[in-house]
């Protein structure tokens, strides 16, 4: 086993041991891919000021997201397809963000179901859902997500309708994987991945199939797909989720401030500067980028946290000295979970802390609830100046 001391070792191994349709689901964006890049070179611009001659013990990263005690300001993002870049991928990932103490979020879309999850931890998890058109589905869905223990839904508002992937699309992406030449071939040097997935039951979409309308089968799930979005998704119909659920409530999404404004009257409790990890709308800002404006538009009327780009605990920093409450890793946890389990999100989960941890404390921090924007140099222009 390699020296592992970053989050691309490990996504080195986990290129080597995923199918390749999966590593490209994860490791992509739509079109030409210019925002799922800038949302990790944006943070490059950003500079740390170094502080000397300071007590650096006694350090602390834990905080708080949404009233909820986490260890560092990180939660884990909600992913789909989980379940296929690792058997029974959703639960080894929830259960190492338990016993490191952050917030999981459960795809809607993912392998392993709402209840799969709940059986094999202990601590509330985060539910995440689209804005479908099925109000009954919806509601059962956050009955579902209730009955399981879950404290918080997280509502996608920026996936109506699906940006266009090239590498998906090349790949036949499925769940479970088509067997074609192309994927069986590709399998086939995957051993360590194919011996686990031989030996879960759970291949499918554990929320959806055998519970929305008439998805008995992953064969009438592609046409269910198709028709389940809602283009025709306002703030309206958000207020109507917002009525079937009670607990608390975060938007994930939001990229410009007229939408944070929005999202402020419709009793959400924090929301998610994100776009989709330059999955949806290419060429749209990075949302480190993006957050200075939000943040300047909502102040203290709503928590903000920051999603897309997160690749390091350095990242994490930068996130925070720019106004975000919290943060989430998608592609770094999936990294860990396709390379070793879920020993491999502990792992990054490790790495990101250590990262974040020693990088406060170098910038004249040791508590991560006293660092703000005077710990980086900031470029003239970088959150705005348009025309």
């Amino acid at each position: 086993m390699p020296v592992i001391t970053e989050v691309n070792d490990l996504k080195k191994i986990y290129k080597r041991r995923v199918p390749k349709m999966f590593y490209d689901y994860a490791e992509s964006g739509s079109w030409t891919e210019q925002t799922f890049r800038e949302n990790t070179s944006d943070f490059e611009q950003l500079y740390f000021k170094q502080r000397v001659a300071v007590d650096m013990d006694g350090r602390s990263t834990k905080t708080q997201m949404i009233g909820r005690d986490v260890a560092m300001p990180v939660a884990l993002a909600p992913v789909g397809l989980t379940g296929m870049q690792c058997a029974d991928g959703e639960i080894k990932a929830a259960k190492a963000a338990e016993k490191f103490g952050v917030p999981f979020t459960l795809s809607t879309m993912s392998i392993c179901s709402i209840e799969d999850v709940a059986e094999h931890t202990s601590a509330p998890f985060w539910f995440q859902v689209y804005t479908l058109k099925d109000d009954d589905f919806m509601q059962r869905l956050f009955d579902r997500a209730k009955a399981a223990n879950c404290d918080t839904v997280v509502i996608t508002v920026d996936l109506q309708m699906l940006g266009q992937r090239h590498k998906d699309l090349k790949n036949g992406l499925s769940a479970p994987p088509k067997l074609t030449v192309k994927s069986i071939a590709n399998m086939m040097t995957k051993a360590h991945w194919g011996l686990g997935m031989l030996g879960t039951k759970r291949r499918f979409f554990g929320n959806i199939v055998g519970h929305a309308k008439g998805v008995k089968d992953p064969s009438s799930l592609h046409t269910w797909t198709a028709e389940a979005f809602d283009p025709s998704l306002d703030w309206d119909r958000i207020r109507q989720f917002r009525k079937m659920w009670d607990g608390k409530l975060i938007i994930k999404g939001v990229m410009e401030p007229v939408d944070a404004l929005e999202a402020c009257n419709v009793g959400a409790d924090a929301i998610i500067v994100s776009n989709h990890g330059g999955r949806q709308l290419d060429g749209a800002l990075s949302s480190i980028r993006a957050l200075p404006a939000i943040m300047d538009a909502v102040g203290d009327k709503i928590e903000v946290h920051l999603d897309s780009g997160i690749r390091s605990g350095q990242d994490v920093l930068k996130a925070i000295a720019m106004g975000a409450k919290g943060t989430y890793i998608g592609r770094a946890f999936v990294y860990g979970l396709g390379a070793m389990g879920e020993a491999g999100v502990t792992k990054t989960l490790e790495m990101m802390h250590k990262e974040l941890e020693i990088s406060m404390a170098f910038c004249g921090h040791t508590d991560i609830n006293t660092v703000n924007r005077d710990i980086l140099y900031v470029p003239k222009g970088f959150s705005g100046n348009w025309e």
